[in-house]
């Protein structure tokens, strides 16, 4: 058995859920992980906003464009009557749902709920049209096997416990249909996986069934070596191990979420990156295999704040930086990449929420600096010790770019730069003409 997971502009339009309709059904037994149509999650966001700041009509008015939307797919997907009133019969009862919920009491439990109505369209709407086709393929609901634990992760073993019997009670099936992002709370509430959660849906999926392989498909062939919405000349990258796949995904690379890699990891599953357009081409494997001497790729992260604290006094004492790590853990702000020296202490975050707050604690410790719109690139491969002149390479691409902060033995598979981001662009060139050997127009220039 595998498991494919279809993200939103894979299941974007009428024309796109019967392309991946026609997908699914070749090969063996499959789970696929459907998220919700492009640009349906965003509007679930708006709709709630306006329920949360009390104002029903405003929510009534954007169920009713994103109502009309559906409606509208619904004639265009379905060849007879009978599919089209029962798809339309439960998109009207939905957005009936969606339509009576009380603004007055709009609560974190209801905005959840709202959110996740995308993915039960989606999954709705392709096992109708399955079935349509004739396809043995059964729809399971996300909210009856996945489920986190006390401390807000994934609950594996409920999750393994309770989804392997609903598959093995269907042996006739060759398709299984659920929702990704969407679970439950330890509490038994609707809840979900944050964005990127079909990914990770997916994923726990893979590793709790041990299934021959993971299917993630975009609408890019594979990983590439670089950001190919910023430099001309990137390429796919065939191979990562989950190490380097992982810190591409945390680094900015936009085609796997983060969350995607460990469950996949720990359990051995093989990742697969494939191009829903372009099924026919290899896409990105991901296991655990290293390939050894190589640089792989160049990845980003935009928005990125800097924050440094100096002072007159001997910084690194026993404590200082556990201090000044509990004010972070303190308002929940994760910390991206930290260098340290005798007189001062320099860290990145991407989450600004509490940034006033933590600065003014940490000026207990000395003056703080804050350095807005910055951008992590990272350099990512097989940057073991034994594995000399790839820091060089990299540091020479960028010998002419002014490097706020350069991280590296934290990890064997990073290097990592913080620059401005008017610089990003730049940035990027010169290391895909450094590394790869494409040209830099920048640099160039």
């Amino acid at each position: 058995m595998q498991v494919y997971k279809f993200g939103g502009t894979s299941v974007g339009s009428p024309e796109r859920i019967k392309h991946v309709a026609r997908l699914i059904q070749q090969g063996g037994r499959k789970i696929v992980v459907l998220s919700a149509m492009s640009g349906t999650t965003n509007t679930l966001v708006e709709i709630a906003d306006y329920f949360r700041r009390g104002n029903k009509e405003g929510a009534s008015n954007i169920i009713n464009i994103l109502r009309g939307k559906y409606l509208s797919h619904i004639e265009s997907l379905y060849a007879t009557a009978e599919m089209k009133e029962r798809t339309r019969s439960f998109v009207e009862d939905l957005f009936y749902h969606l339509q009576d919920m009380d603004a007055n009491a709009f609560d974190e439990e209801a905005e959840k709920f709202v959110l996740g109505q995308g993915e039960l369209l989606s999954t709705n709407m392709m096992v109708n049209y399955l079935q349509e086709q004739g396809v043995r393929v059964a729809l399971i609901s996300a909210l009856d096997f996945m489920r986190k634990d006390e401390n807000d992760e994934p609950d594996t073993e409920y999750i393994r416990t309770h989804l392997s019997p609903i598959i093995e009670a269907h042996p006739e099936v060759d398709i299984f249909i659920t929702q990704g992002f969407i679970c439950r709370s330890a509490q038994g509430n609707i809840d979900n996986l944050q964005r990127g959660g079909s990914d990770y849906t997916a994923s726990l999926i893979g590793a709790v069934l041990r299934v021959e392989e993971i299917q993630i498909w975009t609408d890019i062939d594979g990983m590439h070596n670089n950001d190919p919405r910023i430099v001309e000349g990137t390429t796919p990258v065939r191979h990562l191990s989950f190490e380097e796949a992982a810190e591409l995904a945390y680094f900015g690379a936009k085609i796997l979420h983060p969350t995607c890699i460990q469950p996949a990891r720990y359990a051995g599953v093989a990742v697969r990156v494939l191009n829903t357009m372009e099924p026919s081409a290899p896409g990105t494997l991901i296991n655990n295999e290293m390939q050894p001497g190589v640089i792989k790729a160049v990845a980003a992260k935009d928005n990125i704040t800097v924050v440094k604290v100096v002072s007159s006094r001997k910084l690194l004492a026993t404590g200082f930086l556990h201090m000044i790590f509990e004010i972070f853990e303190k308002y929940k702000t994760p910390i991206d990449v930290i260098t340290t020296s005798e007189v001062g202490v320099s860290l990145t975050i991407d989450n600004t929420r509490h940034l006033q707050l933590i600065a003014d604690e940490l000026k207990q410790f000395g003056t703080v600096v804050i350095d807005r719109k910055q951008c992590i690139v990272c350099v990512v491969g097989d940057l073991r010790s034994q594995c000399t002149g790839f820091e060089t390479l990299a540091t020479d691409a960028l010998r002419d770019i002014p490097i706020r902060m350069i991280s590296f033995g934290g990890s064997e598979h990073n290097i990592t730069f913080v620059v401005d981001m008017q610089d990003k662009q730049r940035t990027l060139e010169q290391l895909q003409a450094r590394l790869f050997g494409a040209p830099a127009a920048s640099a160039e220039a």
